[in-house]
């Protein structure tokens, strides 16, 4: 039988702000941390117990008894007034995790707000300076293994570099206006990491990275964010700060393994990986591949791009096969069943839909330079 507090605290996590996790934002949360004064999900107040009592008190909603002042500290804060204590000063760079992110970016936000009460105290909140260096553990080119490289970020440069020898010259010097960074744990197989693509000599490169330490990753990715937005704040003034913050890192809307052809219609299918970011559509021969073997640039469909189920006659159909069109060729596709083609289909079609931006086009010429100057093929975005 239900008793009178725990029927209270029933009631208080069904009004408007106590109903999602003050977290995450996950719908029905059934855990409450009645210190903080907050109601959670699951998976929040597991974290919110790894920080120790001496910071998050929780109890489940129903399963646990009550008592008298922590029902009264639960009807005094809630989420609402706890979210304007905590959240008070959450820079607009800042990824805000929902529901559906990666452990260690909702684990870092948990810290952030409730252990190191960053957003209550500015100062405390390293990846604002606008300068950051360290050490990351990077996958090698064409080598799996991961060593140890020191990485350097500078909002005054726009530049993000590595080395391989701290007394030598940087392996690689990024434009940080210019690169995109994706959260990729369970690809790469670690937990703290990210997959860095930018744009080297006309075609892409991916950099695959981790730390051991969450807070450490977490914070480098923050810190390339803030300095994307300081950037663009810069080049377009009168932009809102809402359109620029859309304009950071993305992880990417969807990858995974489909089967395509070569230009010609006779040409067998092989097997490919496949990455959609933002409006590139990129095929590797291995998830971790360093380098894409081809690029699609993906415009709007009032231009010539379409995507359908099914290949024209005279094509192989491999049973889950679909078309996707651009002005330069017809690409004949193959997923491993009909969920993951239906999925490929529905996301490309989100993107054609969209308008084109400059940013987007300025993209597209550079894809196009590259191809024209090495290949007079059909399709100058691709190499088979």
């Amino acid at each position: 039988m239900v008793d009178a507090n725990t029927r209270g605290v029933l009631e208080l996590s069904k009004r408007p702000g106590n109903d999602t996790c003050a977290d995450c934002g996950a719908k029905g949360p059934e855990w409450a941390s009645y210190n903080i004064g907050i109601f959670l999900c699951t998976r929040c107040a597991g974290i919110h117990r790894g920080m120790g009592t001496h910071i998050s008190k929780i109890k489940h909603i129903r399963l646990d008894r009550w008592e008298d002042s922590q029902v009264q500290r639960m009807r005094e804060i809630g989420n609402l007034v706890a979210k304007a204590k905590y959240e008070k000063r959450v820079p607009p760079c800042y990824r805000i995790p929902n529901d559906g992110d990666h452990d260690s970016l909702l684990e870092e936000w948990i810290c952030a707000k409730y252990l190191r009460e960053e957003f209550s105290r500015p100062e405390r909140q390293a990846f604002m300076t606008g300068h950051m260096e360290g050490f990351l553990m990077k996958r090698g080119k064409e080598d799996p293994k991961y060593y140890p490289r020191k990485f350097m970020l500078s909002e005054v440069d726009d530049t993000l570099k590595y080395y391989v020898d701290e007394k030598k010259d940087p392996k690689a010097v990024m434009k940080v206006s210019e690169i995109n960074v994706s959260f990729s744990p369970v690809k790469m197989e670690k937990k703290n990491s990210f997959q860095i693509s930018y744009l080297k000599d006309g075609t892409t490169r991916h950099i695959y990275v981790y730390h051991d330490d969450p807070q450490t990753i977490v914070n480098w990715y923050n810190a390339i964010r803030c300095t994307k937005l300081h950037r663009l704040q810069i080049a377009f003034p009168t932009a809102s700060q809402a359109e620029l913050v859309n304009l950071l890192t993305k992880d990417f809307a969807h990858e995974g393994w489909l089967w395509k052809t070569g230009p010609r219609p006779t040409d067998a299918y092989k097997k490919r990986w496949f990455t959609l970011d933002r409006r590139k559509l990129m095929y590797h021969e291995e998830p971790l591949s360093a380098h894409p073997k081809g690029e699609i640039f993906l415009g709007n469909m009032m231009d010539g791009y379409s995507i359908r189920i099914g290949v024209p006659t005279g094509v192989r159909d491999q049973g889950f096969s679909f078309t996707l069109r651009t002005p330069s060729r017809w690409y004949y596709l193959s997923a491993e069943n009909s969920f993951d083609r239906d999925m490929w289909i529905s996301v490309v079609s989100a993107v054609l839909e969209q308008p084109v931006s400059p940013q987007d086009n300025t993209i597209a010429a550079r894809l196009v330079r590259k191809r024209v100057g090495v290949t007079s093929s059909l399709n100058i975005f691709s190499s088979r």
